[in-house]
């Protein structure tokens, strides 16, 4: 009674065996083991989301707008926005985020101007538009906070869209200012797929739905409903250079066919007022040589949402085989 206790056996197979019976000994082990790899997978689960957790905070802290947590921002000084790169929704700077960016470093109590450092070959004229807009706006609502551009390298067509909205243009002799104008881009490729022997099939509704195709020949009068298009955005573009730049424009017949120029070729032309830089803008020009950079720039998880949508997105349009013309 008290001896050794015997095993006993089941006669059913246990699932994932190939024995006919399974002593009770190796059903407990079976069940003991299974307890432990659930455990080890709870684990890891729990520590794949604490990192997700530190890793978002982290991304906070690196890559947030960095203006909250300065310390100069406690007292007086030069407010900062940085434009960088090309103007656009899709793999660009755009407007909400260039906005967001102005506001704050208007808002902020202590600083006492505004420098709005760009270096951007343009965009889109939507985009640059709608942040000339809002820097009019903030001009209007804040002023006794100048707003002043100095340009690093380039100011080009949308970037100086956005630049004419200014107090004043700084820049260096040798930047790249101007090219207000504007542009479709496409490709043609009817000679191609008839010496390759491709055959067009496109369905549409609507006779213009194609307009433009790269692969069917141009007709005259789409490509004058696209060209008197571009004539009026660009008419646009050249009626908030004016408006911002006014009598400081040299009455040059070359000044709005898109052309550029040099700093100091801008500056002889009225589309820049000094020369300058960060620095010098903020020492001598607002008075505070402090500066606290207010720009907006996305943490982590949201620069990799938006990374992600966006090849998704390309990823559909080259699917389809959208004609993925760009106006800048």
């Amino acid at each position: 009674m008290f001896g050794r206790k015997e095993n006993k056996t089941y006669p059913g197979p246990l699932p994932g065996s190939n024995r006919a019976g399974v002593s009770s000994d190796e059903i407990l082990e079976r069940l003991a083991q299974d307890y432990m790899n659930d455990r080890k997978w709870r684990r890891f689960f729990k520590f794949l989301v604490l990192g997700l957790v530190v890793l978002y905070l982290m991304s906070l802290m690196l890559f947030a707008g960095s203006a909250g947590t300065d310390l100069n921002a406690s007292k007086p000084h030069t407010a900062l926005v940085e434009l960088e790169g090309p103007i656009g929704v899709s793999g660009g700077v755009d407007a909400d985020q260039m906005n967001r960016s102005l506001r704050r470093a208007f808002a902020s109590k202590n600083s006492k101007g505004v420098v709005l450092r760009i270096n951007s070959p343009g965009g889109s004229p939507v985009q640059s538009d709608d942040i000339n807009s809002e820097i009019s706006r903030l001009r209007a609502k804040y002023p006794e906070k100048p707003l002043h551009v100095v340009i690093s390298d380039v100011c080009a067509s949308g970037g100086y869209y956005v630049a004419a909205a200014a107090d004043k243009i700084y820049a260096n002799p040798s930047s790249i200012v101007g090219s207000i104008g504007v542009r479709m881009d496409s490709f043609g490729f009817v000679d191609a797929i008839e010496k390759l022997g491709v055959e067009r099939r496109s369905l549409t509704a609507g006779e213009n739905k194609s307009i433009l195709d790269p692969f069917l020949p141009v007709q005259a009068e789409q490509k004058a409903h696209a060209q008197t298009m571009l004539a009026i955005v660009h008419q646009q573009f050249i009626d908030k250079v004016k408006a911002g730049r006014g009598d400081k424009l040299v009455d040059d017949p070359d000044l709005f066919t898109g052309l550029f120029w040099s700093g100091a070729q801008a500056k002889s032309l009225g589309l820049v007022d000094e020369y300058g830089s960060l620095g010098t803008v903020a020492r001598d020009v607002i008075g505070q040589e402090t500066v606290v950079d207010y720009t907006y720039r996305p943490g982590f998880f949201e620069q990799l949402t938006q990374d992600f949508g966006a090849s998704v997105g390309a990823g559909v349009v080259n699917a389809l085989g959208l004609n993925a013309t760009t106006i800048r």
